[in-house]
């Protein structure tokens, strides 16, 4: 008796502390602005986003454990849950434009205060917390990563000056890559598509 007692009480701790759930973004207008509504997989209202924090919902009724918005006065993206808790801050694809990145292979790249590189999965939870300066999405469980990296202006735009519309790509001294799991498992004086045609590395446009 005292063992079922037990048990029930573990049980009942378990399902309390996990309360992950999927949910959806919908954007109603109003008068003069659009509320977000987090809705259930059911379609049932779970709550309404105070509109003056959130200026646009990236991934839009698409159903998942966490939705991506760019938050009012601030740069960046930041991840919630379906009872609006920050998750993390989502890494941005594309210097010069708002391009968040989302799921590929189960995972998205997330950002800390420092810009360093991250992890997390599809329920929103963190794997490989941000230390990477530079590092692609993952293929086939291994993502390249970069060290002692810097920005370097598009020529093109070095020529015509557009200083309202700034593009950049990454260029890293080292080149290497990483697991699933985080470990780094070569990193040195490569370049980039050596260590990408070393582990058979294809990007999604190809």
């Amino acid at each position: 008796m005292k063992k079922l007692f037990s048990l029930l009480i573990f049980t009942t701790i378990f399902s309390c502390g996990d309360t992950k759930e999927k949910f959806t973004i919908k954007s109603k207008r109003s008068k003069d602005f659009s509320v977000f509504q987090v809705l259930d997989e059911k379609g049932n209202l779970i709550k309404e986003l105070d509109t003056s924090k959130y200026i646009i919902c990236f991934d839009e009724d698409k159903v998942g454990y966490f939705s991506i918005f760019g938050i009012a006065n601030e740069s960046g993206w930041i991840a919630i849950d379906s009872q609006e808790k920050q998750l993390f801050k989502v890494y941005n694809t594309s210097y010069g434009e708002q391009s968040p990145d989302y799921l590929i292979d189960g995972k998205i790249r997330i950002v800390d205060e420092d810009g360093k590189i991250g992890f997390a999965n599809n329920k929103g939870e963190v794997i490989i917390k941000p230390q990477f300066e530079d590092v692609t999405y993952f293929h086939k469980g291994k993502a390249i990563i970069g060290k002692t990296c810097k920005k370097v202006q598009w020529k093109l735009q070095e020529e015509f000056n557009h200083s309202d519309c700034q593009h950049y790509s990454i260029e890293c001294k080292e080149y290497g890559y990483i697991d699933d799991k985080g470990k780094i498992m070569l990193l040195g004086n490569y370049t980039f598509e050596e260590i990408a045609k070393k582990i058979n590395w294809k990007s999604q446009y190809e």
